[in-house]
């Protein structure tokens, strides 16, 4: 395994931001029994190419498997929920409870970045003090449906669409402001967030 220090690039903090020793960004992963891919998406954050700090916040959900012992090979700070408190929503209330950071990025733990610039080019929106909530595009895998292949080209088309007409966002690739999630929490009922 290669050795990691995510917590500071060499750049420096993220631009015009004082450096007060917080993270920057807050990078919130939601796993259960995610074995099989937690390594590569942490090898895909911890690879990112970022001119700000990053802390990274594993909200496990009772995992059985070994998604705990892939976590420890890594600088992040896990948090539990127990498998009969779990929704969506508490998870990632959870998450950014845990967080540091005045920006939130929200990953579930089998996506993968398709790059290095994954998470600045998330997160460059929040420039613009009236961004709230940004999310990124998914594709499919190697074990992706066509149907689902269709729904995907649909919902996250290739080019960026700045004023979407639809009120969609999917948690599997986003980003929110601290302060907004403060005032609007995610709704803790609600399922496939």
């Amino acid at each position: 395994m290669t050795s990691h220090n995510p917590l500071r690039s060499a750049a420096g903090p993220m631009q015009n931001q004082p450096d007060t020793g917080l993270p920057h960004v807050s990078v919130i992963v939601r796993a259960f029994n995610e074995e099989e891919h937690l390594g590569r998406l942490l090898e895909g954050i911890f690879t990112q190419k970022v001119d700000f700090t990053l802390e990274v916040i594993l909200v496990d959900s009772g995992s059985t498997d070994g998604t705990l012992e892939v976590a420890s090979g890594y600088p992040v700070k896990v948090v539990h929920i127990a498998p009969v408190d779990f929704s969506f929503g508490r998870s990632l209330n959870v998450g950014i409870a845990a967080a540091r950071a005045e920006i939130c990025v929200i990953v579930s733990a089998h996506c993968y970045p398709m790059g290095s610039r994954w998470i600045p080019e998330l997160v460059a929106p929040f420039s613009d003090a009236k961004t709230a909530l940004v999310y990124g595009r998914q594709r499919g895998g190697q074990t992706t449906k066509y149907s689902e292949e269709q729904i995907f080209a649909r919902w996250f088309p290739a080019k960026s669409v700045d004023d979407y007409q639809v009120s969609f966002c999917n948690n599997a690739n986003s980003a929110i402001r601290r302060k907004i999630w403060e005032s609007h929490p995610f709704d803790e009922e609600l399922t496939g967030l």
